[in-house]
């Protein structure tokens, strides 16, 4: 996992003030690229960007994605030749109140960055992220392969779904015939670690009833999801890249990246490793109004990734759990960005360790 490409490579990440967006430029700060992030400004104070102190270590532009005039303004200007597009509105429960804003964001963002990267010259890569929720689900204990048909039952899902339709249109029309610009799309599964305090989702909830002493509630106890830690699906995307631009790979393609058959276990069981990791907490399971809404069951095939990539899943779901929990409980005493650095550097030895073995 030298990943040399990024080396000095100006990589334009949107989203970078999200979860996966920080870690995400946190590590390509650490193999020496020019890291240019445009997002909205961070949500609260405890996320992972801003105890990084990332504002101080990139160019950062705060701004809309649904703006195509500050975008390109802004590329035109910093002239990147890799980006990474997670911006994005990406919690289903929100979409359902706010569907507008979602197909806004999630489609027309990405059509604004598509429009950029058909457009400017400097631009070489582009690596959409969106979901493994883009796949028509059908809740019958499937694994979702990247050729699966695609659908969305609610306006998160759709909306995405959408985004790898667009991508696709982009590509055959502009594309194809065009070897010095590659595009491809990225699904993975739900990702776990520190800094992230978005709602509606497990881990973050589970952290701050801990935090408060109060019983963690659960609405979907027995829904099964392939949880990650967050390091999985990013190198996932930058050895992919990687690849991509020494030509290793085509350029026109879909990805998945989730953890291995045996660490997919449901939400109850989640929670009930998060309590042990921790070290204290209880739970309690009641109804939930919004349970329509989600797949009671989800798993990626990621085949691909292993035989065309060599990538692999490093950590176990205990593992995952651990390392996630570890960023929460030494977030508020120690350097955020060094506990992160320090996290990133133990998965790379163990990926450096895993594929030579």
């Amino acid at each position: 996992m030298n990943f040399s490409q990024y080396n000095s490579k100006k990589v334009l990440v949107t989203g970078h003030t999200g979860f996966k967006g920080s870690w995400l430029s946190i590590w390509l700060n650490m193999l020496g690229a020019d890291v240019i992030g445009y997002a909205l400004e961070p949500k609260t104070k405890k996320d992972n960007f801003v105890l990084a102190g990332l504002n101080k270590k990139l160019k950062n532009y705060y701004a809309d994605i649904r703006d195509k005039d500050r975008l390109f303004n802004v590329i035109k200007q910093e002239k990147p030749e890799i980006i990474f597009h997670l911006a994005a509105q990406p919690i289903v429960l929100e979409s359902i109140k706010n569907p507008f804003e979602t197909f806004e964001t999630n489609i027309m963002g990405t059509v604004n960055i598509l429009e950029a990267f058909r457009i400017f010259e400097s631009l070489k890569l582009l690596i959409v992220i969106t979901t493994d929720k883009v796949y028509e689900i059908d809740d019958r204990f499937l694994m979702y392969k990247e050729d699966d048909r695609l659908g969305g039952k609610d306006p998160y899902s759709a909306s995405k779904a959408s985004v790898e339709l667009i991508v696709k249109a982009y590509i055959n029309s502009f594309f194809v015939e065009n070897k010095d610009k590659k595009i491809v799309t990225v699904r993975a599964g739900n990702v776990i670690g520190g800094g992230d305090w978005s709602p509606y989702r497990i881990v973050p909830d589970c952290i701050k009833s801990l935090e408060s002493n109060e019983k963690i509630i659960i609405r979907n106890p027995k829904s099964v999801r392939p949880w990650q830690f967050v390091l999985e699906p990013l190198g996932g995307y930058l050895l992919l890249g990687e690849k991509i631009l020494k030509n290793e790979i085509n350029g026109y393609d879909s990805w998945n990246f989730g953890p291995e058959n045996s660490d997919i276990i449901c939400v109850e069981e989640l929670v009930k490793k998060i309590i042990r990791s921790f070290g204290y907490g209880s739970y309690q399971i009641i109804s939930n109004n919004y349970s329509k809404y989600e797949a009671n069951f989800l798993q990626l095939d990621i085949n691909k990734a292993k035989k065309k990539l060599n990538w692999r899943p490093v950590y176990n779901i205990n593992d995952a759990i651990d390392s996630t929990i570890y960023w929460y409980k030494n977030y508020k005493n120690n350097n955020v960005f060094e506990i992160c650095e320090k996290q990133i550097k133990e998965y790379t030895i163990k990926w450096n360790s895993l594929i030579q073995n």
